[in-house]
């Protein structure tokens, strides 16, 4: 069994040695956590549970950690996908519900499983979801003073359990401050993928992820015969030609365990059961 999630990226600027050694406590705990938890569950359930552990932590923007967008809302979006039906379920720009995760998740048996907006939040609360938000007064503080947030954020996790089998889940809660409507790439196919041979999920600047199409070009490389480490190499150097901003964490089909960033300030934390690999 192996485990892999991210909790976005963290400005040098503006993030203290506190608040960093928070989130890699945070990191482990909630990896040790969900790793347990993949010992009687599957890749898919525990990816779930992850990253809705990742969107109850504050330190994240996810979840209760969002970002407030442009017009003082809080929209928030996720997604997982199956790496063995190969069956993808997502939610886009979602109010006012706890876990975005948990909503994609409830999504995955439709026909209709990526939905947005109002129809998403409806979804929602006729599936039982309530009403709850996940706005915490460092957010607001920060949408009134007009700062910038604190990193360029998104949760993920990728795992592989005991039967070998791959999942992936990833949840935003934004940038802060953009204009009402926005697409991430966290529940797109560029920010979110996984079939039997490789599970990625992104976290950076969206459109730049989008643009480059990022997770799902990985994972078609290692499943066209690439190692792990040369798909991420071939992919990161395709954002070079306009700088784009994005980390990725994975696992292939044999357990390889393999992360990188095109800015190295991404924070993840990874476990096969032996040793942790934590960013410094």
């Amino acid at each position: 069994m192996k485990i892999i999630i991210h909790g976005g990226f963290f400005s040098e600027s503006s993030t203290s040695d506190t608040t960093k050694v928070a989130k890699q406590n945070a990191l482990k705990r909630i990896l040790k956590d969900s790793y347990t938890y993949m010992e009687t569950h599957s890749a898919l359930e525990t990816v779930v549970y992850a990253v809705s552990l990742l969107e109850d932590d504050e330190l994240f923007n996810a979840g209760i950690g969002s970002q407030i967008q442009g017009d003082g809302k809080i929209r928030m979006s996720a997604s997982l996908m199956d790496g063995t039906t190969e069956k993808f379920s997502g939610v886009i720009n979602i109010e006012e519900v706890k876990n975005p995760i948990f909503v994609a998740e409830k999504l995955l048996p439709f026909d209709d499983r990526v939905l947005g907006g109002s129809g998403a939040t409806n979804f929602a609360r006729q599936h039982g979801f309530e009403v709850f938000s996940t706005e915490i007064p460092q957010r607001r503080a920060e949408h009134e003073a007009k700062l910038k947030a604190t990193g360029t954020g998104t949760v993920g996790c990728v795992a592989f359990d005991k039967e070998r089998k791959l999942a992936v889940a990833t949840s935003t809660g934004g940038k802060g401050f953009e204009i009402p409507g926005r697409i991430s790439d966290s529940a797109t196919t560029a920010g979110n993928y996984a079939n039997a041979n490789c599970g990625v999920s992104l976290t950076g600047v969206g459109e730049d992820i989008v643009s480059g199409a990022v997770a799902t070009k990985i994972v078609t490389r290692v499943t066209d015969g690439f190692t792990l480490e040369k798909a991420f190499e071939k992919t990161f150097n395709e954002l070079k030609p306009y700088d784009g901003f994005a980390g990725a964490i994975a696992i292939d089909k044999n357990g390889t365990i393999f992360h990188q960033d095109s800015h190295p300030t991404m924070v993840f934390a990874s476990f096969d059961g032996v040793e942790f690999d934590v960013f410094k």
